[in-house]
């Protein structure tokens, strides 16, 4: 965390008095990150996700935790009940492998949204924090991977969402903003951008790129053999640390003028798969030989973030290098993977 993001935070932290928040989808990645951080900030957590405790990616034993399934309304209102705030990162989801492969899932998470927000407002929750994604934006506009031009906010509309997960995002959004118009639920929507870190998916074929990669490039200097590139290695995106991300919505919960707007919460140091690949053989100190299955997923040519608003905004925006976040990312996997490789509990 820079010195810059270090005083948003003591300042939000200062500000903001105590309160008992929800974290719902707390086992994943970015949930597991947030409730550490909302701990840190002196908050009563209660932690909620449908897996089992034990396939949590982190368990903080000082939250309130509880596998409950949140397609289900009654058990929306049962985990609002006496909350402050609500975090929304719930959903199936994973890597480009996974929602181009199971949409539906993907959409089912409207469940989810629909349930919770309705669950929120009638509880009385006072702030409603929702993850949402890049892929809300228009696909015309990333088809070139060559093309370096960063995603406005005002770039969702109109409306051409990738199939699956971003309608179920962007369908989700607008619910966001009308609980907001109507009922006066004040809601705050983040559109991520391929977040990325320890402590996450990095096997088993939800992992995203970044970890994706390390693996595969940890794999292949274990047993000196090829990696296979998803692609042409051409496909060009940007990579948040999951620092900067906490860092984000902690920011923008603390703004009240940013009430259902959607935002990016993104890098936007903009690299492609061979690009990203140099930095992580350079981590290595290993570089394998490349084959490149252009019949996998690839997703869409090219995405970026344009962080004009949130600069003018938020007066903030990620700071971590990828070189910097990938070198810990790759730490971190290299220990699960011979971890695992003794036969050691891992996280996956």
């Amino acid at each position: 965390m820079s010195k810059h993001d270090a005083s948003y935070i003591e300042k939000f932290q200062e500000e903001e008095v105590k309160m008992k928040v929800l974290v719902a989808g707390a086992g994943g990645f970015i949930g597991g990150h947030l409730v550490n951080r909302l701990l840190y900030a002196g908050h009563e957590v209660r932690a909620i996700d449908k897996k089992p405790l034990t396939k949590w990616y982190q368990l903080h034993n000082n939250a309130e935790n509880a596998c409950v399934d949140l397609s289900d309304k009654m058990n929306c209102h049962y985990v609002c009940s006496g909350i402050n705030q609500v975090y929304q990162l719930a959903a199936d989801m994973g890597g480009m492998g996974f929602i181009e492969k199971f949409r539906i899932e993907c959409m089912r998470s409207v469940l989810i949204n629909v349930h919770m927000l309705e669950a929120a407002y009638a509880q009385g929750v006072d702030k409603y924090f929702f993850s949402s994604s890049a892929c809300v934006y228009n696909t015309d506009l990333q088809v070139n991977p060559h093309s370096i031009a960063g995603l406005k906010e005002i770039d969702a509309y109109p409306a051409k969402a990738e199939r699956g997960y971003g309608w179920e995002k962007l369908y989700s959004e607008m619910l966001c903003q009308e609980y907001w118009a109507e009922r006066g639920l004040k809601t705050y929507i983040a559109r991520f951008h391929n977040v990325y870190g320890p402590w996450g998916t990095w096997d088993g074929g939800r992992e995203k790129a970044p970890a994706a990669l390390c693996r595969k490039i940890i794999e292949a200097k274990d047993l000196d053999i090829d990696i296979e590139v998803w692609g042409d290695g051409t496909q060009r995106r940007s990579y948040m640390f999951i620092d900067d991300c906490i860092n984000g919505i902690m920011i923008l919960m603390g703004k009240p003028y940013m009430v259902a707007t959607p935002v990016n919460i993104g890098s936007s140091e903009s690299v492609s798969v061979l690009e990203m690949l140099d930095i992580i053989t350079k981590i290595a100190a290993y570089a394998p030989e490349y084959k490149f299955d252009l019949s996998a997923p690839k997703g869409v040519g090219g995405r970026n973030s344009d962080n004009t608003f949130i600069k003018e905004k938020l007066n903030w925006e990620p700071t971590t290098k990828l070189a910097d976040g990938l070198k810990i990312t790759y730490d971190w996997i290299e220990q699960q993977y011979m971890k695992r490789k003794r036969g050691d509990k891992i996280v996956t």
